[in-house]
């Protein structure tokens, strides 16, 4: 079993709330610096950059995982991450059926810049990324199961998007094996909350929206990775997710 250091919540600059230097392969570099392994790619409501994303992180010899950040229509953010980047795309073009018709004003919320794998940038996308979708949580979570994602509700421990916060507990019909802090430290005040998610299924994530947000390598999962080749270790590693079995 070898420890893989990870961090599955971070935005590029096609999320309009992150720094525009969070291009694809600055994120991997950065990533290597810091001794990651494992890195997702979720930016809000779109995947667009994860293709040139998945070119980055292979030249720095990380592990690449296609996702976004779902904004159901409560605003409750949902991870989504997805075992083939083809399904993440597929994903894409469906959700881009729900946003909201609201048109991003750079000047006020920020570029929504797509780069390809030289971190040029190919296009800007025009809809509003940070609304909403018109998706109730059921309906989002069953949405991104039909697509092949593994689905868990992102930093439970804040108070704006978080599912706790919102709803004020996670219910159990929906069927989360895995949730996402942002702080370690925050367990022991949602401990009542996620008692029955078991806290062994906790992911620690940045939610990076600036280079030096990506989270150390502190937080890591032993894979059985033999016999080596990136291709096992994703598979295993979306077997761990889904089994709810992280520890």
């Amino acid at each position: 079993m070898t420890p893989y250091y990870y961090d599955l919540h971070i935005h590029s600059a096609l999320s309009p709330c992150a720094d525009n230097d969070m291009t694809p392969n600055n994120i991997a570099g950065m990533a290597a610096i810091k001794g990651l392994q494992i890195l997702a790619l979720t930016d809000h409501n779109s995947a667009k950059n994860c293709p040139a994303f998945f070119e980055a992180c292979k030249q720095q010899g990380i592990i690449a995982v296609a996702g976004m950040e779902l904004s159901t229509a409560e605003d409750i953010h949902l991870v989504c991450l997805f075992r083939e980047l083809d399904d993440a795309m597929r994903f894409d073009a469906e959700i881009e059926k729900h946003l909201m018709p609201i048109k991003n004003r750079p000047e006020i919320f920020g570029e929504q810049y797509i780069m390809d794998g030289e971190d040029e940038i190919v296009g800007e996308f025009d809809t509003l990324l940070i609304s909403a979708t018109d998706l109730p949580i059921d309906e989002a979570i069953a949405l991104a199961k039909d697509f092949g994602a593994h689905v868990h509700p992102a930093h439970i421990d804040r108070e704006s998007n978080g599912i706790v916060a919102i709803l004020g507990d996670i219910p159990q019909e929906y069927g989360f094996c895995t949730f996402e802090l942002r702080d370690r430290t925050s367990l022991e005040r949602l401990a009542p909350i996620v008692e029955e998610l078991n806290a062994d299924n906790m992911l620690i994530c940045s939610d990076a929206h600036h280079l030096w947000d990506i989270s150390e390598a502190e937080n890591s999962l032993l894979i059985d990775d033999e016999p080596y080749s990136s291709a096992l270790v994703r598979a295993r590693f979306f077997d761990m997710l889904e089994s709810g079995k992280l520890n």
